[in-house]
């Protein structure tokens, strides 16, 4: 079977040179996950490099899944939100060994997998209404670029209004907004692969200013593997406290995973009458991933916003992450020029605010006229930045727009799933705040 037999190039309007310059751009816009997940889960107490050879297997395994078996250009890697809560709130806030901690991302992960093996979540995903698929996809794409702009410093803390323009006269402020410049030149003059060649021209104009400098040596054998793998406790997870964070663990990755999907997917326009074929086989990719990564000594792994960067630069297929995958499994060998290039915001951001923005082409797909379509879908879009948070956007249109159509007269008229999880987003919220 040819390449465009397996994944169906010309049905889906792509090539094989297009597709890799695609899964090129997903991986360099999300390859700083290398260093930032173990710097993270490092303060939790973990091995350094067993969380870096966990981070980037975790995400081979889950990557692959997703291009070979569901055919989406969709990447998987540990989570940087989950990672957070794993480190700062449970093992360091509560006291909770890391190695229970790993038990309990590994038991939540395991029903993840066993219900991505019934119909629950491609029902829950068909069940979300169009206007509340685009306000996702809008509002990751929001979530996007204010990431882009926030790692870059291209906007700031401030204790008079929270959040201010940065000091553009910072090297990596500056430095984006000339990657910016350079990458919105090439996107308004149709150059293909506009956003990868943003990058690869901001990284030498970088290095040529001094601003990125190449490590002593670029190749390393793999080390400190066995500080992670294996060493997670399931029988020390199940203990009272832990119940709540083991459900936490649960709605994060699902509504994470199941939200970023839909906007990529929705992006790629390959959701059709509101059906995303082959949608169960996507789903097991990340439950796997999520589940392997448990084992080999990583927080949950999620579907990445990024992959918005690959199909914006015209990734249609499995293909995409096929190649993203292979270029993880390079980096298990080249972790000092990954460093270098993974701790520069100016050479990723530009694409992650050029992403945010091609996102929000799918907010056409609301009928803004009507307010029971459209507020629920503009809740969504303003929670997911705002909140710095994926699922509580979801979370605040699942709850909105249940209870709009109780009001109005039209309880039939919403899926009983919507009913079951506007209801657990409130005890979520609530939770959130005691």
């Amino acid at each position: 079977m040819s390449l465009n037999d397996k994944f169906k190039f010309t049905e889906r309007n792509t090539t094989l040179n297009t597709e890799i310059i695609a899964g090129i751009t997903t991986f360099v816009t999300m390859s700083y996950i290398v260093i930032v997940n173990p710097s993270v889960l490092s303060k939790a107490g973990m091995d350094f490099n067993g969380v870096f050879i966990a981070t980037i297997l975790a995400a081979i395994i889950g990557t692959l899944i997703m291009g070979l078996i569901a055919n989406y250009p969709i990447a998987i890697a540990p989570g940087l939100g989950l990672n957070a809560y794993f480190a700062f709130v449970i093992v360091l806030g509560m006291g909770i060994p890391w190695q229970s901690a790993l038990g309990s991302v590994f038991i939540s992960s395991v029903v993840f997998l066993l219900l991505s093996l019934t119909s629950f979540r491609q029902a829950l995903i068909e069940a979300i209404p169009r206007s509340l698929k685009a306000g996702i996809s809008g509002g990751i794409g929001l979530f996007i670029a204010f990431i882009g702009m926030q790692n870059s410093h291209i906007v700031a803390p401030s204790p008079a209004t929270i959040i201010t323009l940065g000091n553009f006269a910072e090297p990596v402020a500056y430095m984006t907004i000339i990657g910016l410049i350079i990458t919105i030149i090439l996107l308004v003059n149709d150059v293909p692969a506009a956003i990868f060649l943003g990058m690869l021209i901001t990284a030498i104009v970088s290095f040529l200013m001094g601003y990125v400098t190449l490590p002593d040596s670029i190749f390393s054998l793999p080390t400190g593997f066995d500080n992670t793998f294996m060493h997670l406790d399931i029988a020390g997870a199940f203990t009272p406290n832990l119940f709540a964070i083991i459900f936490t663990f649960f709605l994060v990755t699902l509504f994470d995973t199941t939200g970023t999907m839909i906007g990529v997917a929705e992006q790629a326009g390959l959701i059709k009458n509101n059906k995303f074929p082959n949608v169960r086989s996507a789903l097991l990719a990340d439950a796997f991933a999520s589940t392997f990564g448990s084992l080999l000594g990583t927080s949950p792994t999620s579907a990445y916003i990024e992959s918005g960067a690959g199909v914006a630069a015209g990734g249609r297929t499995g293909f995409t992450s096929v190649v993203v995958a292979i270029l993880f499994f390079f980096m298990l060998f080249l972790a000092p020029i990954a460093q270098v290039l993974a701790a520069v915001p100016a050479i990723t951001s530009p694409a992650l605010i050029i992403v945010g923005f091609l996102m929000m082409g799918s907010l056409n797909q609301v009928d803004w006229n009507n307010i029971e379509e459209s507020l629920p879908a503009f809740f969504v879009l303003f929670w997911m930045p705002l909140s710095y948070s994926i699922t509580n956007g979801v979370g605040a249109g699942l709850i909105l727009y249940p209870l709009i159509k109780i009001f109005r007269g039209k309880i039939r008229e919403v899926h009983p799933l919507l009913y079951v999880f506007m209801v657990l987003f409130i005890i979520q919220f609530i939770m959130m705040n005691h």
